[in-house]
């Protein structure tokens, strides 16, 4: 004898399918990775050998913790860290040249400060909360990124130009050295033209994301919501709890007021 469901529980699951809608947008592809807790998860990032007394921070993998419609645009933001701290690299091996083709010491004394204070703090400043944003749906985090790395744009925008002292080998520098020493001026206008492909990616990456969050019905309101219910500072639970949701597959009052449903990234 077999079982004829109740018409009107069909119908019911029918209607709460085609609500989760938006939900199993946003986390698809994720829900096979959820086995693990976030403490079984051990730290990863910055990749650092097993002797080091110092270990990772960070747990890190773009693949597992991010949508897939969003991987690719998060990856390259990442490429896009790499490309600023190598162009940093360079900047200080190009003051280095402009100190010995007459150059001030301050200025190869300021491009290692910058080295090694704007690498760690770019990754754990603007990186991060856009990790975090598109990894548990954060307004906050996603505003926290939006002004962390406007300034960044303005720094870099700033070290483009390459004003005298600032221990940056800019356009200025570059160009004015070239009278002074044709040797220096060379190398320095690797770092120069370094940061100026930096600027004009960051400016891109800038009105992406930020056409991506609106697009999804992000807004200024939401961020204050979550400081004021202290939601930003448990994302991990947040996200648990988004999990639960969908594995039990409760009724409709118990699912979030409102889940964003991204636009999907294109090219750009």
């Amino acid at each position: 004898m077999t079982y004829d469901p109740n018409p009107n529980e069909a119908a019911s699951s029918a209607v709460t399918s085609s609500v989760n809608t938006p939900f199993t947008s946003w986390h698809q592809g994720l829900r096979p990775h959820r086995d693990l807790t976030m403490t079984e998860r051990a730290n990863n990032f910055p990749p650092l050998p097993a002797f080091f007394r110092i270990k990772p921070c960070f747990y890190q993998n773009i693949d597992e913790e991010i949508p897939q419609p969003h991987c690719q645009l998060v990856r390259r933001v990442y490429n896009l860290w790499i490309l600023y701290s190598i162009t940093l690299c360079v900047n200080v091996v190009s003051c280095i040249a402009w100190w010995a083709g007459g150059g001030g010491a301050v200025n190869f004394g300021l491009a290692l400060l910058w080295l090694l204070l704007f690498s760690p703090c770019s990754y754990t400043c603007w990186f991060r909360p856009l990790y975090k944003a598109f990894r548990a749906d954060s307004s906050f985090n996603f505003m926290a990124f939006f002004f962390i790395f406007f300034l960044q744009c303005v720094l870099a925008f700033i070290q483009t130009l390459g004003i005298s002292g600032w221990g940056a080998c800019g356009w200025i520098a570059t160009v004015l050295f070239f009278s002074t020493n044709v040797g220096s001026a060379v190398v320095m206008l690797f770092s120069a033209v370094l940061f100026t492909i930096v600027t004009v990616l960051m400016g891109l990456v800038l009105i992406r994301v930020h056409r991506l969050y609106r697009g999804g019905g992000g807004s200024f309101q939401r961020a204050q919501e979550e400081w004021s219910t202290g939601v930003w500072k448990s994302a991990p639970v947040r996200e648990a709890g988004f999990n639960a949701i969908a594995e039990s597959g409760p009724s409709l009052p118990q699912y979030p007021a409102a889940v964003p449903s991204y636009p999907e990234s294109g090219p750009w």
